[in-house]
């Protein structure tokens, strides 16, 4: 009976064993790395004395996270839900404070302590409590308010295991209700405070006092006081800037860099000055910790909060990179060093570049570059030749350019080529011998190009103004510089990132260009550098007098390869940068789109007398009678995608030729419809001629909207909530039987209007970004990428997508390859290229070419970034990893002896012949 048990034991596991699938393990990670996020710092709190080291973090993308105070490393990360619903209010940790005041400990026989709590959200507010340790949620509890757009501006505080909750209505009164922290249950009515004089902009809660200025003084009220009374607090003068709290201190804020207290009960060192505040213990003492940056020195101060005597022990200077912008000082804490010998403490500071920076000992011990949580631009740059390949670029670039002189001059290029090798060889015996030039800092770091041209070094931009260079096969950061003072545009429009010479002109240094705007006076802000160095070039950062409305990048290049740019001002005045390509933009055309009214104009600009001018030729208005649709989405052509095929072969052997209009650009707009809910318009617009070339309304339709633009196709995205699912919908816009001109494209000769075929299809998932591939001559099969909000990139051919897939299954459509119609798309496994390696928070996906042509080259961000390359029509280009080169070697001179041998028995063979 035993045998007969262990041989169905075997069975089944052999039945199993043939039903799994998994990615080979030398394949993890071989090709792809990825970077984890947790967000610009919002609240933390340090504890270096508990029996686990931890640094417990909050942050602006909604994240907390336990943090290694060692390295900085994630230890556990949770995603909270998205804004406003994750918006965090309150981080509240047990055991922090000297105060008794924070602790919860739960009652005996119960579960309902925490070592930290959190509040999100206002509708409704979500309050939860964590056990740090593992990262999960012990219990949750909820309020839904009565007023929403009141409870927007809540705020939230912690005393004693009671949680207030304060929803101010401005210029009116405050609403403070009570709630026990473990349960949710209330412990009274609402209590309404009467407070005329509260304002968004002027007021903030410190510690139970909500404080708010007015003019030269403070006016501040005690929320938990049974008396509750209005407290003034005068000033030297009218604060510049807004009042902020400081966190540990009950009624006290900063004025101008300086503490102020409104609590009679909380004394302050009002000679202390600072950027930013802390608050702590320092050998059982309270002290407060001040920090200021200085001609780029960070300075840290301490001093006791019972006499304002300074801690000479924390004192401290360091230098701090400028990368890294203006610190904060967020939180800190000290221990017992191991020698015994006094205390280490380590200081927490969020920066304006979105960094956290940990000091340790008047040093930086850790940094996390959390600005990679809010990637806006992105761009695959070639990495620089080696010497000996760039002497030979130059020298076969210097046959082409004087191919006469060359013809005439056969022996001046046979020296030349003797001599170019000669000192080759020369460089080569000294770099063996240790006597050779140095290498450059390219070379050092390994940033040379490859033979196929997978190698190269991604640019990156974020939100915060930060561009980060990083080596796309191992994910290291070569370099990284930080723009102070710059924002987005209006209009929803991010800053850009634009190549203006590529490094495929050796030997001339690659170029690339930030646009922005500035934050302070509004104008534009121009800043040119080198993406393989970081180095600046070309004047570095130029400050423009003008505000920027619409930019392009120019199409032709002088002698220099570089690609001007061509920005078209609020006044409506054109300029080119660099101005020596000011000639080139005669005869441009430029659009510019206004989001919220959904109107379109074109512009023709002309160069004449030495003077740049524009002239309005069109607009279009697609926002209706009312102007109540507005523009959610635009999708242009990639301007370096290459089509190589300009029609598609029938079944019947004809050609039904592509309709490829390089001007053409789709917006969609949205709108709220008392009949349909939301009504949805796409426009296909030809943006030099203002024609509307093709349109179409989708009801009971609404965003997340995602769309994809490509050669004579596009596909987009939407949420369908009459049936509450994703759609996608695909078309394809074709010439038909015949073109109207095979060799150039004008939209100013009226085209005929384009054959449309569509099609839309079901996809069991939430849609958050769409992209093609695209290689380097557009041979490879065309696939979308799909980036999903469970954080999976989904490979999805064409073929599947395609709107001419027939219902049924005909003659025709087998001779074309077409696969017959099915709704619903697939999502096996294996198309899922991150595996398991989820991006949270995938927003967008950026694809280049690689120097082959079957791969592409992807990067994901979001809150973490990925990247990886694909391959849409397998790698045929390139030979397999496990190509056996032995094997092949020997057949080939097994063959090759063959052959000699055969040839020589042959002619022996012949000469017997001849002599018979």
């Amino acid at each position: 009976m035993l045998g007969i048990n262990v041989l169905a034991g075997i069975s089944i596991a052999l039945l199993l064993l043939s039903t799994c699938s998994a990615l080979y393990e030398d394949q993890i990670k071989k090709f792809d790395w990825r970077s984890v996020h947790v967000g610009a710092l919002k609240q933390s709190r340090v504890d270096l004395n508990h029996f686990q080291p931890r640094l417990l973090v909050s942050t602006h993308e909604d994240v907390v996270a336990f943090l290694c105070p060692k390295t900085g490393s994630i230890l556990w990360r949770q995603v909270l839900e998205q804004k406003p619903r994750g918006d965090i209010k309150l981080l509240q940790v047990s055991g922090f404070s000297v105060d008794s005041s924070d602790t919860a400990a739960a009652p005996i026989g119960t579960n309902l302590g925490f070592d930290m709590l959190t509040v999100q959200g206002h509708a409704p507010a979500l309050v939860r409590g964590w056990n740090t340790n593992i990262g999960t949620i012990e219990w949750e509890w909820s309020i839904m308010p009565l007023n929403s757009e009141k409870a927007q501006d809540a705020l939230w505080f912690y005393s004693n295991s009671i949680l207030y909750h304060i929803v101010p209505a401005w210029r009116s009164h405050l609403e403070v209700t009570a709630y026990f922290a473990s349960s949710g249950h209330s412990t009274g009515s609402t209590s309404k405070i009467m407070a005329s004089w509260i304002t968004r902009e002027s007021c903030t809660l410190s510690g139970t006092f909500y404080v708010c200025v007015d003019s030269k003084q403070l006016i501040s009220l005690d929320l938990v006081s049974k008396s509750t009374q209005v407290i003034r607090t005068a000033l030297e003068s009218e604060p510049q800037g807004k009042i902020e709290a400081v966190e540990g201190l009950n009624g006290v804020v900063i004025v101008d860099g300086k503490l102020v207290s409104v609590n009679k009960d909380q004394a302050v060192c009002g000679a202390l000055q600072g950027s930013s505040y802390a608050v702590g213990s320092f050998n059982y003492r309270k002290i407060v910790v001040s920090a200021d940056l200085t001609s780029g020195n960070l300075k840290i101060n301490a001093a006791y909060l019972d006499n304002c005597s300074p801690v000479s022990e924390l004192q401290q200077t360091l230098q701090f990179p400028e990368h890294f912008g203006l610190p904060t000082l967020n939180s800190f804490d000290c221990k017992l060093k191991r020698s015994g010998d006094g205390k280490s403490c380590m200081f927490v500071f969020s920066t304006s570049s979105e960094s956290i920076v940990a000091v340790q000992q008047g040093k930086v011990r850790w940094s996390r570059e959390e600005s990679l949580a809010n990637v806006i631009d992105s761009q695959f740059m070639d990495l620089p030749l080696a010497d000996t390949e760039g002497t030979l670029e130059s020298e076969m670039k210097g046959k082409a350019v004087d191919s006469t002189s060359f013809d005439r001059d056969i022996a001046s290029a046979f020296l030349r080529r003797i001599s170019t090798q000669a000192v080759q060889i020369r460089s080569l015996f000294l770099h063996v011998i240790g006597l050779g030039p140095p290498p450059t800092d390219t070379q050092r770091a390994g940033l040379v190009r490859d033979s196929f041209g997978l190698h190269k070094i991604l640019v990156l931009l974020t939100r915060s103004g930060k561009i980060f260079g990083i080596d796309n096969i191992s994910g290291k950061h070569h370099w990284q510089l930080y723009l102070p003072k710059v924002n987005a545009f209006d209009n929803a429009e991010q800053m850009h990132l634009i190549v203006q010479r590529t490094s495929k002109h050796f030997p001339l240094q690659p170029l690339c260009a930030i646009v922005a705007k500035n934050s302070i006076n509004g104008n534009g802000v121009l800043y040119r550098f080198n993406p393989i160095t970081g180095q600046a070039t070309e004047g570095g950062l130029l400050h423009l007098d003008f505000k920027i409305k619409q930019l392009s990048l120019l199409a032709e290049t002088e002698k220099d390869f570089v690609k001007g740019i061509l920005i078209f001002d609020a006044s409506n005045q054109v300029h080119v940068y660099p101005q020596h390509a000011t000639p080139l933009a005669d005869g441009m055309y430029l659009y510019t789109a206004d989001v919220k009214s959904a109107q379109l104009e074109g512009y023709f600009v002309k160069y004449a007398g030495g003077k740049l001018s524009c002239t309005h030729i069109w607009n279009a208005r697609l926002g209706g009678h009312h102007s109540e649709q507005q523009i959610i989405a635009v999708a242009g052509k990639n301007p370096i995608e290459h089509v190589h095929s300009q029609g598609r072969v029938l079944g019947d052997r004809s050609v039904l030729y592509k309709y490829i209009n390089p001007n053409l650009v789709a917006f969609v707009t949205q709108a709220p419809d008392a009949t349909h809910k939301s009504v949805l318009n796409l426009y296909l617009v030809d943006v030099v001629s203002g024609s509307v070339i093709f349109s179409m309304t989708h009801r009971k339709v609404r965003a997340p909207l995602s769309i994809v633009h490509s050669e004579n196709w596009l596909a987009y995205s939407y949420f369908n909530e009459k049936v509450r699912r994703t759609e996608i919908t695909t078309i394809e816009l074709y010439e038909g039987k015949a073109q109207a001109n095979s060799s150039v494209w004008s939209s100013l000769t009226a085209p005929p209007m384009p054959l449309v075929e569509r099609q839309s299809y079901i996809i069991p998932a939430i849609v958050e970004a769409l992209r093609e591939t695209i290689t380097e001559r557009g041979i490879t099969n065309k696939h979308v990428l799909i980036g999903t909000a469970s954080g999976s990139i989904i490979e999805m051919p064409w073929h599947l997508l395609d709107p001419r897939r027939p219902i049924a299954s005909t003659t025709q459509g087998r001779e074309e390859g077409a696969i017959p119609y099915i709704p619903e798309l697939p999502l096996p496994t294996e198309s899922h290229i991150n595996y398991n390696q989820t991006v949270a928070r995938l927003r967008n996906i950026y694809t280049a070419p690689s120097g082959l042509e079957s791969t592409c080259l992807v990067v994901a961000t979001g809150l973490d970034l990925f990247v990886t390359r694909v391959a849409p029509s397998k790698t045929f280009d390139l030979l397999k990893e496990d190509f056996d080169y032995i094997l092949i070697s020997i057949v080939l001179v097994a063959l090759t002896s063959g052959s000699l041998i055969v040839k020589h028995l042959a002619s022996r063979k012949l000469l017997k012949q001849a002599w018979k």
